[in-house]
């Protein structure tokens, strides 16, 4: 579960840009203090650009959740997955929020920004920030995630 009193990041593209205004606007009048790695507008622009610094804040441990959004949310969530200490979850239902968080401690929620309404987007947001690792038989699941087969 997120805590309220650390900054919470959050991104995205062009596709995004819509709802990470709502989703940041809503948060910050919830109590939660963000900070906003851009984009700044709805011109087009590439979403790596605006997810690897997120990313590496997270996978750094500057940042200990984050919240990334493109149209699909595939594109964020592929970027992001490739930091080791990164685990973000594409997440398009409340459902999914909740179990993202439970069974696989994702620290990134990557939002389909043209796929959701706003409402759901918000939803989604709260949802992963207060729903809790469950551990026990996940945690060796998750330990799992960042190992490379050689």
């Amino acid at each position: 579960m997120f805590d309220k009193t650390q900054v919470l990041p959050i991104a995205s593209d062009h596709g995004g840009f819509e709802m990470k205004e709502y989703i940041k606007k809503e948060l910050q009048l919830l109590g939660y203090k963000l900070k906003d790695y851009g984009t700044f507008s709805e011109a087009s622009v590439d979403y790596p650009d605006y997810i690897h610094p997120i990313s590496s804040a997270v996978n750094n441990g500057e940042f200990a959740f984050g919240i990334i959004l493109c149209g699909s949310g595939n594109g964020a969530q592929m970027t992001a997955n490739k930091y080791p200490n990164v685990r973000a979850g594409l997440c398009w239902c409340v459902e999914q929020a909740k179990l993202t968080r439970q069974h696989n401690d994702a620290n990134i929620l990557s939002i389909p920004g043209r796929f959701v309404n706003f409402n759901e987007g918000l939803e989604i947001a709260k949802t992963f920030l207060t729903t809790e690792f469950e551990g026990g038989r996940h945690q060796k699941r998750v330990e799992k995630i960042s190992q490379i087969e050689k």
